[in-house]
């Protein structure tokens, strides 16, 4: 097999991506195309589900074609996605009944009043939130005349990306893995199969739902190409798999449109006590399942893409580097970026965005410079709920995303947390989780720990913050997020 490669699908909020990998986990092609981002209503966001597929469909082409590759030098596949975004489609036609309704979306908030969070949290270990794909769901089934009536009868289906991809690609296979699922609200952590409880709970039959399966194994063959699907997870777990996190301990944390912080709690899941997940890790084949604390950040890289699309204040993304180095601190302003609430540890869905501590003296470099810095306190409040929870104290962080290309922003985080950060050669390590999952299920590589070999540090940066600077302005973040909460209070 020497002569094969992994074709990995990343399906991204903002883009999706076909990647092929060779055995040293080299990128011999990568294909991307962005998709069109829809705002109808204020909280809304909306991706066309159709629009994605046809995408994905192509850019397996032009990843192929890059290579210099035919589809038989192509041992698997494995899929990554953007985890809780909701599509529902017809089963007979394969159309979807909606525009799919994306992880940021707010919509859905009215649906968690009565939801009881215990009763969650000890089945899922999921907090109510409009971020997990349950109540898309339910708001699809009561918002679509006679859609309710066509999922009892099985003649719609729900699936999260993944889900959506496999259906395509195969000509009508419907599963799921168990990092997807785990992110429904509707699977049993325990179990790993669908709760009647939660079933019931949310108003949601069963026979809309895919069957759940390891995040690395055969599940079928991609028509007209005849290579195996071998694996399906979550981006994020994916990213913890690609940075080959695989001993209990250690992280990673992913910046683009968003943040998230995973840590590798081993085969036990950890409750958490302090606002983070309690998550499926991954699982391979039959294995135990590895589970895995999350710490979710809404927005990210999407406040330097405010900055430049909303406030004209960049021309690219890259210039908010440029920009902050040119001030050596924010000049006394704080942005608090919660334009879809506050996610972990504060899980509140009703709380807006605020800017404090605004004077004259304040420039487009302290905004630009505020920018980043809100992106690193986010970071430290998942990383202390973490700490907490798992009884572990963070020795290294490892980060990946496009965001960290931005060396400035990798200082600032390292000095907010006070640990190392460490950035891996492959930049793209939620297509390598997903590449390293499908070779692991054909046999294409051994064993999950000789993929470490393949590991090489691109950057990494030391904390060099004043202890006492560090608490000041930690202690002034933490009166900037008080201010977003009373803020948006009634």
């Amino acid at each position: 097999m020497t002569d094969r490669y992994i074709l990995a699908i990343d399906q991204g909020t903002t883009s999706s991506r076909c990647i092929v990998f060779d055995r040293r986990a080299t990128v011999v092609a990568l294909a991307r195309a962005e998709h069109p981002q829809s705002y109808p209503q204020p909280g809304w966001v909306e991706h066309d589900a159709a629009r994605v597929w046809r995408d994905v469909r192509k850019l397996i082409t032009r990843a192929l074609r890059d290579a210099g590759l035919t589809a038989d030098k192509i041992a698997a596949i494995g899929i990554a996605n953007q985890r809780e975004t909701t599509v529902v489609w017809e089963r007979a036609t394969g159309r979807p009944v909606a525009p799919a309704i994306v992880w940021q979306d707010t919509r859905t908030a009215p649906l968690l009043d009565g939801l009881d969070p215990d009763v969650l949290r000890e089945r899922t270990g999921l907090p109510p939130a409009t971020y997990f794909s349950a109540t898309k769901v339910r708001w699809l089934l009561d918002s679509i005349p006679g859609l309710r009536s066509k999922a009892d009868r099985g003649e719609v289906l729900f699936g999260t990306m993944d889900s959506w991809l496999i259906w395509n690609l195969t000509g009508g296979l419907h599963v799921t893995d168990v990092t997807n699922a785990s992110r429904t609200q509707l699977m049993n952590l325990a179990t790993l199969d669908w709760d009647p409880v939660l079933l019931e709970m949310f108003a949601i039959p069963r026979a809309m739902l895919p069957e759940i399966r390891s995040s690395a194994e055969v599940y079928g063959t991609a028509d007209g190409l005849g290579v195996p699907i071998a694996a399906a997870i979550g981006d994020q777990q994916a990213a913890l798999f690609g940075q080959t996190c695989f001993e209990p301990g250690d992280a990673k944390c992913t910046y683009g449109t968003g943040g998230f912080l995973l840590l590798n709690t081993g085969t036990t899941p950890v409750r958490s006590a302090h606002g983070l997940i309690t998550t499926v890790g991954y699982r391979i084949g039959s294995q135990p399942p590895v589970f895995a604390l999350e710490g979710s950040i809404a927005i990210a890289g999407s406040l330097v893409q405010w900055m430049r699309d909303g406030l004209g204040l960049i021309g690219t993304a890259a210039e908010i580097e440029t920009l902050a180095a040119t001030v050596t601190d924010n000049g006394g302003c704080y942005i608090v970026p919660a334009f879809s609430g506050l996610f972990a540890p504060h899980w509140r869905s009703d709380t807006r965005g605020v800017i404090v501590g605004l004077t004259s003296y304040v420039t487009k470099a302290h905004l630009a410079r505020a920018v980043l810095e809100a992106t690193a306190w986010q970071t430290r409040d998942v990383v202390d709920a973490m700490n907490a929870d798992s009884g572990l104290a963070l020795t290294t962080l490892n980060v990946d995303g496009g965001m960290t290309a931005d060396n400035l922003l990798m200082q600032i985080v390292a000095d907010v947390l006070d640990v190392p950060v460490a950035r891996p050669m492959v930049a793209e390590t939620v297509s390598l989780g997903a590449a390293y999952a499908a070779g692991l299920a054909v046999g294409y590589w051994s064993d999950p720990r000789d993929l470490r070999a393949n590991r090489h540090r691109a950057g990494r940066w030391l904390p060099t913050m004043d202890p006492a600077k560090r608490a000041t302005e930690h202690a002034t973040w933490r009166r900037a997020i008080a201010a977003a909460v009373l803020f948006s209070s009634p």
